[in-house]
């Protein structure tokens, strides 16, 4: 294959820079075939942007007829099943924005359909790529901090405007998007933790609700979990605080790590905390430790690394950096966290898919979508709101 073929549906924000990536040739092995949006002024937009690319208002039909080896799937959150099952029915290759599904249950189906028609499933967990994240997992899977002990995540500096949710119909409904800041903005950091630091036994959550905004979902979450072992995490997240903090800490009994301001912090113990703490004599000791620090500032465009990797392993059979099936471990994070609040209770993994499914419907069921006045735009040039100060 000489170069793959590829045709973009849901050409909003994210689904437009993508575009622009593979129309200016960004993405080696890459050409863009073919565009699809249902809303006639995207298309017109499209039009302008894009003059010699074939645009289709139905993705289907763009299936039918476009010349594609694969597609970017950049729809709303409860579109991403259908479609994805739908091309890989097909015969294509699938890229599909964050998150994979909505629920556990989608995302298994998108997985299954995968499997079945033997073609490369990717997800756009661009932060993956980071050189700071990548060696943060690769120190924690040599065992660099020992027996675990805690991970504390702050993640605050998704900060929203009221206009922010007002920009889209489909925004911060059970309707339109299933979720708020746990299924919009915080996938890439719960990708992460679970990533780095591996899947908890149980989970207990509090989300609030319109906290902080005129919205139907959450917008402020506390997280607390447990492991096997006796580690625990704490993951707390909003929309609603300014400034933000992003800090990341995982300790050990033999190491310690901080990720905050691009850069990692790494303290070495030279005596594994649980030995020193029973051997030693003197009850005010400290443990002689060592400090090093690692930091990067040729990170690589997430989404451009995603897709580039996403053509490699069709055209070269590359490992994926984020392969469809890791889609479920965070959104079994994030459905567990719903299902916790909901019923005020731990909720221990793994969980009745099914339970969850029932609760998202009773929500959906009883979404007030139309009494949030919205004030939609079409598209804008907000490159720079899907960034955060990793």
């Amino acid at each position: 294959m000489e170069n793959v073929r590829i045709g973009v549906i849901g050409v909003g924000n994210m689904g437009t820079f993508h575009a622009k990536e593979l129309y200016n040739g960004n993405i080696r092995n890459a050409v863009l075939t073919a565009l699809c949006d249902t809303s006639e002024k995207v298309r017109q937009r499209l039009k302008n942007q894009f003059p010699d690319i074939k645009i289709y208002s139905e993705y289907r039909e763009m299936f039918n007829e476009a010349p594609l080896d694969a597609v970017i799937v950049a729809v709303p959150h409860y579109d991403h099943t259908p479609i994805t099952v739908a091309a890989f029915e097909k015969g294509l290759h699938v890229l599909c924005e964050k998150p994979e599904a909505v629920t556990i249950s989608s995302a298994r189906l998108m997985n299954e359909a995968a499997k079945k028609s033997g073609k490369v499933f990717s997800l756009m967990f661009n932060q993956r790529t980071d050189p700071i994240y990548s060696k943060a997992k690769e120190l924690v899977q040599n065992g660099i901090l020992g027996e675990k002990k805690r991970l504390t995540w702050i993640i605050t500096n998704w900060y929203r405007t009221q206009a922010y949710y007002d920009s889209g119909s489909w925004r911060a409904t059970w309707k339109g998007e299933g979720g708020g800041v746990l299924l919009n903005q915080a996938p890439h950091n719960l990708d992460l933790w679970q990533w780095i630091f591996g899947m908890p036994r149980a989970v207990f959550a509090n989300c609030s609700v319109a906290k902080y905004h005129n919205i139907e979902v959450e917008d402020d979450v506390r997280i607390l979990c447990r492991y096997d072992g006796g580690a625990t995490a704490e993951f707390i997240t909003s929309t609603g605080e300014f400034p933000g903090t992003n800090r990341l800490e995982m300790i050990g009994d033999r190491a310690k790590i901080v990720i905050e301001e691009g850069k990692l912090k790494l303290w070495k113990l030279q005596t594994p905390e649980r030995k020193f703490c029973f051997e030693c004599p003197e009850g005010f000791a400290q443990i002689p430790m060592s400090y090093e620090e690692f930091s990067s500032s040729d990170a690589p465009e997430g989404h451009i690394a995603i897709i580039g990797n996403f053509v490699d392993a069709i055209t070269n059979g590359a490992e994926l950096i984020a392969p469809g099936v890791d889609g479920i471990n965070e959104l079994t994070l994030s459905n567990a966290a719903y299902l916790s609040s909901y019923k005020n209770s731990e909720i221990v993994l793994p969980f009745d898919d099914g339970e969850f499914d029932r609760f998202l419907e009773e929500k959906i069921r009883n979404s007030n979508a139309d009494l949030y006045k919205k004030t939609p735009h079409e598209y804008e040039d907000a490159s720079s709101r899907w960034k955060v100060r990793w």
